[in-house]
């Protein structure tokens, strides 16, 4: 097929409207292919009962400063996400009050924790995380999962506990599934594990007014503000390339022609487009060793924030229970009271076999136990399996096991001929994030429009 465009991206979530955006605003002509019905990815907004609920990805927190800019420059207003007031412990049988998740914890358990977590913290500064391969020792890194080290690397179960919990929220998959290399990148990504599991000070620290459409629904309006095209569900399922011309096809056949190509899909999806020639071993072999994590969210939705009124945050840690945390999901307007939170790991993995009805039933029943009789009666319900999405297959983003980074990393951002990759596992910055994703398409089209001259 002659090339039509200039360039084709292939995925309309924010890494791929981003390098739309970048490379249309240079004056190339840009078509984006998108398999869904609607842009945003792996973020999307539903109206629940009248309000606007963001079932995929939804914070943003500090020195994620490309998101906070894109929603600056769209008008889309930010809000704190609401955690005062008391958590409540369930545990053993046992509800607990507490004002600090640190209260649940022996004084023991906890200095074991910091210690650890210092530890893990002195080796993250020392990962590149542009080159997570070059770190000192990183093979010896790279070749333990983070299972094996925590069960050193801590001295007591309640510090194990602690951190398990930490990365089931982080990475929506278990200790045993990541290498040591893996995390401390992560970490590094970040700028500190704090910033990853915070708040306050964290990347849950703040919401948007109106859920995240109107930042994906914005971005792909500056897309054809700037002459770009986005084609909706126009599956890519195979990609043909050569010297400087790409042809990407649908179900249908061929549906774009282009001198240069940007992937921008998570690794899982863009390991199952059909390449012609196929991609050197090293690619090919990466994006098969880097898997979802598995992630179910949850909204609970009630009259009113009541909680509220009887101090509390919201906020229950179900320790040992299918769920681990939940927030207070309300909109800022408090117009209704929404309880939000996730089955992550191997968790959303059994709550999967126990179909949306089963999910609803056990929640209410874990809420009404850890807030009082009014979790009972909720007006409504809704979640998301993102591992069942077939145009996503896991989230939040991927995650690499033991060997991957230092065997196979350098494959991860290198373009092959003609396609380009982008997409928030390809960041060096806030990997797995929508400023992750934000960064990566900013990259890639700077790659692009270099090779286009």
């Amino acid at each position: 097929m002659a090339a039509d465009v200039d360039v084709v991206v292939v995925g309309a979530g924010f890494a791929g409207l981003m390098a739309a955006r970048r490379v249309a605003e240079a004056g190339r002509s840009v078509v984006v292919l998108e398999a869904r019905d609607r842009v945003g990815g792996r973020t999307e907004t539903v109206e629940v009962d009248g309000i606007p609920l963001d079932i995929g990805g939804q914070w943003v927190g500090p020195t994620q400063d490309r998101l906070y800019a894109l929603a600056a420059e769209l008008g889309v207003e930010t809000f704190p996400q609401p955690d005062a007031g008391q958590t409540v412990v369930l545990r053993d049988g046992q509800v607990t009050r507490v004002g600090h998740l640190a209260e649940v914890f022996s004084d023991e358990g906890l200095t074991d924790y910091l210690t650890g977590a210092a530890v893990l913290g002195d080796l993250a500064e020392a990962v590149p995380p542009g080159a997570p391969w070059s770190a000192p020792d990183a093979a010896a890194l790279d070749a333990q999962t983070l299972e094996t080290w925590m069960a050193t690397g801590f001295r007591t179960d309640e510090a194990r506990d602690l951190m398990r919990l930490g990365v089931l929220a982080v990475f929506a998959t278990e200790p045993a599934n990541l290498s040591v290399l893996h995390f401390l990148f992560y970490v590094a990504s970040a700028g500190s594990w704090d910033l990853l599991t915070d708040t306050e000070g964290g990347a849950q620290q703040d919401r948007f007014v109106g859920g995240t459409r109107g930042l994906s629904h914005g971005l792909a309006d500056l897309v054809r503000t700037a002459g770009g095209e986005i084609r909706l569900s126009t599956p890519a399922r195979w990609v043909r390339h050569g010297g400087d011309a790409v042809t990407v096809g649908s179900d249908d056949g061929p549906v774009a022609g282009a001198r240069r190509a940007v992937v921008a899909v998570p690794p899982a999806l863009a390991a199952r487009i059909g390449y012609d020639p196929p991609l050197p071993a090293a690619r090919d072999q990466l994006t098969q060793r880097m898997p979802a994590g598995s992630v179910i969210k949850f909204h609970v939705v009630y009259d009113s924030p009541w909680w509220r009124d009887e101090g509390l945050s919201g906020q229950v840690l179900a320790v040992g229970d299918l769920i681990d945390v939940t927030f207070d999901g309300s909109p800022p307007d408090g117009s209704r009271g929404v309880i939000t939170g996730f089955f992550e790991g191997a968790q959303a993995i059994q709550a999967e076999t126990m179909g949306e009805d089963g999910r609803r039933a056990h929640l209410v029943d874990v809420l009404t136990r850890a807030l009082g009789p009014q979790a009972a009666s909720p007006r409504t319900y809704v979640d998301r399996s993102w591992s069942a999405e077939p145009w996503t297959r896991g989230c939040y983003g991927a995650h690499l096991p033991p060997g991957a980074w230092t065997q196979l990393g350098p494959a991860l951002r290198p373009p092959v001929g003609p396609i380009h990759w982008a997409g928030t596992e390809t960041a060096e910055r806030w990997m797995g994030y929508i400023d992750g994703a934000l960064e990566s398409g900013e990259r890639a089209a700077a790659e692009v429009l270099a090779a286009l001259g």
